[in-house]
């Protein structure tokens, strides 16, 4: 029974997608609604990360130098600002969340 449930929103799903990017050619968008298109991504990015890195548990938000998550995320901050690469970023803020949790014993 899954199988035909997955395979069901699989197809909604690319029907949806599809007739949309079909149809792509001959729709023109005017040039403000394609400079805010761009913003999309960094906003639903923001909208995942924030909350899983201030709110680990699930409950109450942790603002301190306890929450590994926090401290890993600001290094990554840090460093995205002053690279600007992307896998160093990524590499980086692990790095930190591993040490730090491993140093304050979690």
């Amino acid at each position: 029974m899954e199988f035909y449930l997955v395979l069901g929103m699989s197809l909604v799903t690319f029907g949806i997608r599809y007739t949309v990017l079909g149809a792509s050619d001959r729709i023109k968008l005017p040039p403000i609604v394609i400079e805010a298109l761009r913003y999309i991504p960094p906003a639903i990015l923001t909208a995942i990360v924030v909350p899983e890195v201030l709110i680990p548990d699930g409950n109450t938000i942790e603002f301190n130098y306890t929450n590994a998550r926090l401290v890993g995320a600001i290094a990554a901050i840090a460093i995205a600002y002053w690279r600007k690469n992307l896998l160093l970023t990524i590499v980086v803020g692990m790095l930190t969340f591993f040490a730090w949790q491993w140093a304050i014993g979690n």
